[in-house]
């Protein structure tokens, strides 16, 4: 069957698109971009150059967290630990203790040691750094006061008198820490004089490069005696134990100083004074030191 002719206005054929040939137009609901105003502009940018600044300026400064070296003679190792981390945590500051004889530490320091102070076990090497140029002048000071005692890690095997237990030779070992190297070992050499059995000894000694090693010899019972550090007798395991008079043995007074590497840095600078204030001197004391009652 044949369809109806449709009267009306010719139908117009469909044109191609209007976007033939061009770029697709934009979705909907997308705005066309205009360019910002000036002012507004500007605006922007401020706005974008503080956001990036503020990071910085929020930051603390460097000499809030600084970091610092401390070469510490052995035999008070583990004090200036404890007291590394209380400073720490008043601080902010980091401070890395390194530990070893005081004549070895001395001599690294001369060899150019990344140090940036120095906690000795004698007056005498902090003395001789300021005078060779390589510590603070004014900036050395007493932060401790050493005892020697004659130890042993069994309880039952000193008494009373001391002298008459080392006399008495029945031991095949004891330990002291090279009095050359530590002053410790050097005053555990002047009671030996004064008791007349240094040289009678010889044979028996068992030296420590440091006053950490012959503790070490004491502890473990490879040594059945040892002179030690008053303050590792204290914190070690309960043992038996005899303090030497005072005038058997030169004093010992553990001087610190600030070398000339640290001469900037704030942690080693905040350390050492921290060092010499009450609060840390009476954990010095609570560690079996003594104190100087001023100590610049």
């Amino acid at each position: 069957m044949k369809r109806p002719i449709q009267t009306g206005p010719a139908r117009r054929a469909p044109s191609a698109p209007r976007h033939a040939g061009r770029a697709a137009p934009r979705r909907a609901g997308r705005r066309r971009a205009f360019p910002l105003r000036p002012s507004l502009h500007r605006l922007g940018a401020a706005l974008l150059a503080l956001t990036l600044l503020l990071p910085a300026a929020l930051a603390p400064a460097p000499s809030l967290a600084a970091e610092a070296l401390v070469a510490v003679a052995a035999n008070f190792a583990d004090t200036a630990r404890f007291l590394a981390a209380e400073y720490g945590a008043r601080s902010g500051h980091q401070v890395t203790i390194a530990s070893g004889s005081t004549g070895k530490i001395y001599a690294q320091i001369k060899a150019g040691a990344p140090f940036h102070a120095f906690l000795s076990a004698d007056a005498e090497r902090p003395r001789l750094l300021v005078e060779e140029g390589l510590a603070v002048p004014d900036s050395r000071f007493t932060y401790a006061l050493g005892r020697l005692v004659l130890w042993s890690a069994d309880p039952e095997r000193i008494g009373p008198d001391g002298a008459a237990t080392l006399s008495a030779q029945d031991y095949p070992r004891l330990a002291i820490a090279n009095p050359r190297l530590a002053p410790y070992g050097l005053a555990a050499q002047q009671v030996l004089e004064k008791l007349g059995l240094w040289d009678a000894l010889q044979p028996k000694l068992a030296r420590g490069e440091n006053i950490g090693q012959a503790y070490a010899m004491t502890a473990s019972g490879a040594a059945p005696l040892g002179f030690v550090a008053a303050a590792q007798a204290g914190a070690g395991p309960k043992g038996s134990a005899w303090a030497p008079p005072p005038e058997m043995y030169d004093e010992i007074r553990q001087d610190a100083v600030l070398l000339r590497s640290g001469a900037q840095n704030e942690a080693a600078k905040g350390f050492l004074a921290y060092l010499d204030l009450g609060y840390a001197r009476g954990l010095i004391r609570d560690a079996g030191y003594g104190t100087p009652s001023s100590s610049r």
